[in-house]
């Protein structure tokens, strides 16, 4: 099976290209931070300077961990699914389940071996590159170089091909058994997700407005809320799409296209959720700290900058994560339909029509993703405020929850609309006739 693996990329390296670029990235991404533990462990270097470094290895860390298995998840599941054919047909052959397991985890893990190879050149400039940001800032010492060492190496390398053989393995395993309802697992992690997120947003009232601590909570319980509810998301969206009274045409086919395909796209939806909490609520709570700290007039701690600049850079990192992970499942998802929209045309659908379709699908989603997100968001950031800045909604809340949602309709409508415009450029008998 490891050698029907490789001859699969070698014969399809374009199937495998948003895995590789999904993978490219994360590892590029944790080689980055994680060579500040290995600065940090140099001789001579100052235990503030160590400290700041090693936090923000640690921190960025663990957000990249999640990433990086969310991204490559979302990519290897729309190519498993693509793939059901081709699987069904080696079963047919004799395969069994555990060998087709075998197979596309070998395949991911290849995959990411490459990115994660190709990762280190990048890496090593980036990590140059944020300790010139630290030091700018007068948070680490112009002292200090820049170190990429075994932490950087071995963190990059394991937690890539740890979470894409385990994407991977979820995804094969899936489509194997087929759509269910969820499982045990499931169901207890979404559990979990959600009364830990309640019990940490609550827990943000017992602090005091001062204390350096403060934004922790609320932020935490907002991402574990955002997750809790982007586990939920096939459920979620088929909640949704029973209750749209949607007319005419496109409205109506849209609709029937999204609750055929819920599983599919619900990994759209959790990197619209995820995007939409995460940066709402962290972008807000930094503001509203921001705004505190000048009308209080006194001058940030190092701690206050060490938060601030890694707010910044979670938001970052999030934002081109789920731009990545956006684009190539959409584009996926999409470009493999150019059966189906010959299909529609041959049955005298036209252009405009099929193009609507596609964008009330999208549309669909992203107020979805959006509303979803942005709750998640607000049970972090209402009771940071009020403790904070004695005040239940910031004004700074609308200008930042605006600019994230643009962000996340330009790219799901963006993509989902260009991506369908080329593939009807072929003709439909053409489309049908190659798609068979």
């Amino acid at each position: 099976m490891f050698l029907l693996a490789m001859r699969s990329i070698r014969h399809r390296p374009g199937r495998f290209l948003a895995t590789l670029l999904s993978a490219f990235l994360g590892a590029a991404i944790i080689m980055t931070f994680n060579s500040m533990h290995d600065t940090a462990a140099q001789d001579g270097v100052d235990s503030t300077s160590a400290e700041t470094l090693s936090t923000a290895a640690g921190v960025v860390g663990g957000y990249g961990t999640l990433l990086v298995f969310f991204a490559v998840a979302s990519t290897l599941t729309v190519n498993v699914r693509q793939r059901a054919a081709e699987l069904e047909l080696l079963r047919c052959s004799g395969a069994t389940p555990a060998q087709l397991k075998r197979m596309v985890v070998g395949e991911a893990v290849v995959v990411a071996l490459v990115g994660a190879a190709l990762a280190i050149g990048p890496a090593m400039l980036g990590g140059r590159a944020l300790l010139e940001v630290f030091q700018d800032s007068g948070q680490v010492a112009e002292s200090v170089e820049h170190s990429f060492g075994p932490i950087a190496y071995l963190t990059g390398f394991d937690i890539t091909l740890l979470a894409s053989a385990g994407a991977a393995f979820l995804a094969v395993r899936r489509a194997t058994r087929g759509r269910q309802q969820p499982g045990g697992a499931r169901k207890f992690l979404v559990s979990a997700a959600l009364l830990a997120g309640v019990a940490s947003v609550t827990s943000t009232f017992a602090f005091s407005a001062s204390d350096a601590a403060l934004m922790a909570p609320a932020a935490y319980g907002a991402i574990l809320l955002s997750v809790g509810l982007a586990l939920l998301a096939p459920r979620l969206l088929d909640g949704v799409l029973n209750r749209l009274p949607l007319d005419g045409a496109s409205g109506w086919l849209a609709v029937r296209n999204l609750r055929e395909r819920s599983g599919e796209l619900a990994g759209i939806l959790m990197s619209l959720i995820l995007f939409t909490a995460v940066a709402t609520a962290t972008l807000t709570m930094q503001a509203v700290e921001s705004e505190a700290v000048e009308a209080s007039g006194v001058a940030k701690s190092i701690d206050a900058k060490n938060l601030e600049t890694l707010n910044f850079t979670v938001v970052g990192i999030i934002v081109v994560f789920v731009c990545v992970m956006l684009v190539n499942s959409l584009y996926a998802a999409t470009s493999y339909r150019v059966r189906e929209f010959g299909q529609q045309r041959l049955a005298g659908a036209t252009v405009g029509q099929v193009l609507g379709t596609v964008g009330v699908e999208g549309l669909i989603l992203t107020v979805t993703g959006i509303f979803l997100g942005a709750l998640a968001a607000l049970a972090g950031i209402v009771p940071f405020a009020v403790v904070r800045a004695d005040e239940v909604l910031p004004g700074q809340v609308y200008g930042i929850g605006a600019a994230v949602a643009a962000i996340a309709a330009a790219v799901t409508l963006g993509t989902s609309l260009f991506t369908a415009r080329r593939m009807l450029r072929t003709p439909a008998v053409g489309a049908v006739a190659v798609a068979s």
